[in-house]
């Protein structure tokens, strides 16, 4: 990147907008003061580099189009279901993606420089700030976007979901989440250096069906869906071993 400061201006101040003005502003980036949905933001694409919609999916479009284009400033969405058409009538325009969770501008900003991975899309300035934070890319194109973002929600959205039925489980016998918590985080780490098949242990993976006919008939019934649907999910992975 050249050497001289860019400025970013970022409309939508919650927490994703705000992690991505965070990070930039520790990047020597010049940070103008977030917009929200009751500024006028005809003006916004003036005086800056790089104008981040940081709003929810629904209100990138509109809000997009209540801007001016300015021929000088990239236009950018944090999306990672939606394409760069969704930022008409710009011409230069980037779709940033952090595969992350921003729970807060501190821990956001932290996590966007973390070495994480980015899906983009676009203007060149999307290659350049994720190398800039010190992260991983790869491009999504638009038509691929939506099953992109379905492995992201799955790979966040689903397990927290997951793991909010072995919460339920554990405190049912008054045992802490936290317990299972490295159990997980081992777990993660043999994905990561084995893959996925490879990891896969327990009963479904054993063919093990007295001890997950066992497991039903302790689990309370609003429990068995989710637990036979994952177990047949392991059948799966494990037939693909064989």
């Amino acid at each position: 990147m050249e050497n001289k400061k860019r400025t970013v201006r970022i409309i939508g101040p919650g927490k994703a907008g705000r992690s991505f003005g965070t990070v930039l502003e520790r990047k020597g980036w010049i940070l103008e003061d977030y917009l929200g949905r009751n500024d006028d933001l005809q003006n916004a694409a003036q005086l800056v580099d790089l104008l981040v919609i940081a709003t929810p999916d629904e209100m990138i479009s509109e809000t997009a189009k209540k801007v001016t284009p300015n021929s000088k400033a990239v236009v950018a969405h944090l999306s990672g279901a939606l394409g760069l058409n969704v930022l008409n009538p710009h011409e230069s325009c980037m779709g940033f993606h952090p595969l992350a969770s921003l729970p807060d501008p501190h821990l956001g900003a932290d996590l966007l420089e973390s070495g994480i991975w980015f899906g983009i899309s676009g203007h060149q300035l999307a290659k350049e700030i994720a190398v800039e934070l010190g992260g991983k890319y790869f491009v999504v194109s638009d038509a691929d976007r939506p099953l992109y973002h379905a492995a992201a929600t799955v790979a966040s959205n689903h397990l927290t979901a997951l793991l909010g039925q072995v919460e339920r489980i554990a405190l049912s016998l008054d045992i802490p989440l936290e317990a299972f918590l490295n159990l997980v985080s081992g777990t993660i780490k043999n994905i990561e250096s084995l893959g996925s098949i490879e990891a896969l242990t327990g009963p479904a993976a054993r063919g093990d069906d007295q001890t997950i006919t066992q497991h039903l008939k302790a689990l309370s019934e609003p429990e068995h869906s989710l637990y036979k649907m994952l177990s047949d999910e392991a059948r799966r992975l494990a037939e693909e071993k064989k």
